[in-house]
């Protein structure tokens, strides 16, 4: 019987060890899968930049923090948008959670990731303003210029319609050689003290984009001018012998009679042709109109398109002799799905190809990340043939303190419509990958480093 006994207990045991060796087994399969993957990945963060890592899918999991009454319920969008949200952190990070700060130097071009979410400093140490702007790089000087809406004041509701605003201060003007640190460089169109005037304080001052005049040696700034009321619904240009300004403001103007909201500018490298495209008809449809060739003046032609679609902030790009426009959905302050729209003319027919947005989740994608887009810009040696490279500029709204609403700056790449990427079926040809962080392949004197050959130990970064 103590014999029998003895087997049973062995053979027990013999289980349990068995059972612990089959879970170590499963451990070490994890261990060395998730090996494979840092290992991956850590190639790709090497020092020369593979396309790989842009367009990589990244997917997000995102923890509910504590205070949630039904955090496996959450919704995202209802959330976002509630002050007091215990979520609130997940959408405006604090610093505690880190900074794109160009100020830390110990740094050099294989380090200095964008880190979409986070507080973005500049070169001085405050919080980058410049808001709903867009990028002009200036080819004598190879610096790029970044203006925006400069929010650095108190958030307040207009009275007449209950909306969040700043008052407006001015546009803002930063210069980079990397688009990683940018300097600022001062208020180059300021609010106007007349209550009369287009710039006066109280009124509306958003998305300005500057653009270059070769033929009159001129940086052209046009931007969305309004009343608190958005009842004004007009353009304005404003000109400047430099990028740095100061500029001087011309006028304001319904481009052909047309109500004019969110707008933005594109000109065409290719032929020096620059277009106004704004939202029109109280936001039912986009307006492109071709400017003059001085870049002042809206010529007399107005092309409708998106018709009935309700789409504004525009943000145009053109990629293998195609134009495409990133728009976004009507819906005050609250996040919406992205969609891309290409055409073979800028004043021809424009067709609608999808939600770009690729990676997080499916809240993110439907909610353009929890941004919306105000500028796309040509990635620095951003490829060639079927492929193309963008950064897509995009704001986080912060409506409860808009001068901490975040950047989201995002590769967006151009691929032909046959491909695809990772499991997702994507019938559109323009993506927007999400990345918690990532870099562009620009050097500190502003020199680009793709693999058009292999990086060799030694090569200057």
């Amino acid at each position: 019987m103590a014999s029998w006994a003895r087997i049973r207990l062995l053979w027990r045991w013999a289980v349990v060890l068995c059972g612990v060796a089959a879970l170590l087994t499963i451990q070490l399969n994890a261990l060395f899968a998730e090996y494979k993957k840092v290992s991956s990945l850590m190639a790709l963060q090497s020092p020369l930049l593979s396309i790989q890592e842009l367009d990589q899918v990244e997917y997000l999991t995102l923890l509910p923090p504590l205070g949630l009454k039904h955090p496996q319920t959450i919704n995202l969008n209802h959330e976002f948008l509630n002050q007091s949200s215990p979520a609130r952190s997940l959408f405006f990070p604090s610093s505690w959670y880190g900074t794109l700060d160009p100020t830390n130097t110990n740094t050099n071009a294989t380090t200095r990731f964008f880190l979409p979410e986070k507080i973005w400093l500049d070169t001085a140490g405050n919080p980058i303003q410049a808001h709903g702007g867009g990028i002009l790089f200036d080819h004598k000087s190879a610096t790029y210029f970044w203006y925006g809406e400069y929010k650095n004041g108190n958030t307040n509701l207009a009275e007449s319609t209950g909306t969040a605003r700043v008052d407006v201060i001015g546009v803002a003007c930063y210069s980079s050689k990397d688009l990683w640190a940018w300097k600022f460089e001062g208020i180059v169109l300021a609010s106007h003290p007349s209550a009369t005037h287009d710039l006066h304080k109280s009124n509306v001052l958003e998305r300005p984009k500057v653009i270059y005049n070769e033929k009159t040696n001129k940086f052209v700034m046009w931007m969305h001018v309004d009343d608190a009321t958005y009842s004004k619904a007009a353009v304005g240009v404003a000109i400047s012998d430099h990028p740095t300004g100061p500029f001087t403001y011309v006028r304001g103007t319904r481009p052909n009679g047309f109500d004019s909201r969110d707008m933005t500018v594109f000109k065409d490298e290719d032929d020096g042709a620059a277009y106004l495209i704004y939202a029109s008809a109280r936001n039912k449809e986009m307006h492109i109109s071709r400017l003059s060739d001085d870049y002042m003046e809206v010529e007399n032609v107005t092309v409708r398109a998106l018709i009935g679609m309700h789409r504004e902030a525009p943000a145009v790009f053109k990629h293998g002799g195609v134009y495409y426009m990133v728009t976004s959905g009507c819906s005050g302050w609250l996040p919406n799905e992205a969609l891309v729209h290409e055409a073979e003319s800028m004043l021809g027919t424009w067709e609608t190809i999808g939600n770009p947005c690729v990676g997080a989740n499916k809240e993110y994608r439907a909610a353009t990340f929890f941004s919306q887009g105000s500028f796309v810009l040509p990635m620095p040696g951003g490829g060639g043939g079927d492929r193309g490279l963008f950064i897509f500029m995009a704001d986080r709204w912060n409506p409860a303190n808009l001068r901490d609403s975040r950047y989201m700056w995002l590769p967006l790449t151009v691929k032909a419509k046959f491909e695809r990427y990772g499991q997702f079926p994507l019938w559109s040809k323009v993506a927007i990958f999400w990345h918690e962080r990532w870099r562009a392949p620009i050097k500190d004197n502003g020199e680009t480093y793709y693999v058009s050959k292999p990086f060799m130990a030694g090569d200057d970064l």
